[in-house]
């Protein structure tokens, strides 16, 4: 809880390739960090380099793993090598598959107009929470663009992860107008794609607490 009383906005960081990021994420008060195990993305991490980087995470702070349409035998084997908290998928898997891998785990929806949350929640009920992103025909996610918040039906935001577009600039107005479990951010704290900057970072999770106590 906030000092105001409210519930706390969890932080999640997503897209980190390097030991000084997890570190400093984990120092400025993030609750998870993200590594992304989809090669067509920028911000992806092989397996020993993933290794080294959660070496480095700091204890009670989360790590979630992102997929993209995966062999099952590639999930296995990653889990196999690397302890992750938790799943992302970002693709279109089915929830049987979502559910196979004896984690608890989050699934992307792709957000536009006309896509009813409601329907997509009910398919996904074993999600720990959906995370909502950007619609983009080109990428699977990390598009760095802000959707309509208004398509979120009021009664899910307790299981729903923010992301899409956010940045220092509109996270406590997201957190404010949405009130969701969680926000999560990848390019709006970065210098280049795949490198954080601290100082954004900070800015970020500052800007989330603004939002909680001005509920």
């Amino acid at each position: 809880m906030t000092r105001s009383g409210t519930r706390r906005t969890r932080v999640k960081i997503c897209g980190l390739t390097r030991v000084a990021d997890v570190t400093a994420a984990g120092e400025l008060g993030a609750d998870a960090v993200g590594l992304v195990f989809y090669e067509h993305s920028p911000r992806a991490v092989g397996i020993e380099q993933a290794a080294q980087l959660l070496a480095a995470l700091p204890p009670f702070v989360a790590s979630v793993g992102l997929f993209v349409n995966a062999e099952v035998s590639f999930v296995r084997r990653v889990l196999a090598a690397i302890p992750l908290h938790m799943l992302q998928f970002h693709g279109k898997e089915p929830p049987e598959y979502c559910a196979s891998f004896q984690r608890p785990w989050l699934k992307a929806v792709r957000m536009r107009p006309g896509t009813d949350l409601a329907l997509v929640a009910q398919r996904y009920s074993g999600a720990a929470a959906l995370l909502l992103d950007t619609f983009d025909s080109k990428v699977a996610g990390g598009s760095g663009r802000v959707f309509d918040w208004e398509l979120i039906p009021a009664f899910l935001a307790g299981r729903i992860i923010l992301a899409g577009g956010l940045s220092a600039e509109n996270v406590a107005d997201a957190v404010r107008r949405v009130r969701p479990y969680a926000v999560d951010v990848s390019g709006g704290v970065e210098s280049v794609k795949g490198v954080k900057d601290r100082r954004k970072m900070a800015a970020f999770i500052e800007r989330v607490r603004d939002g909680d106590e001005s509920q």
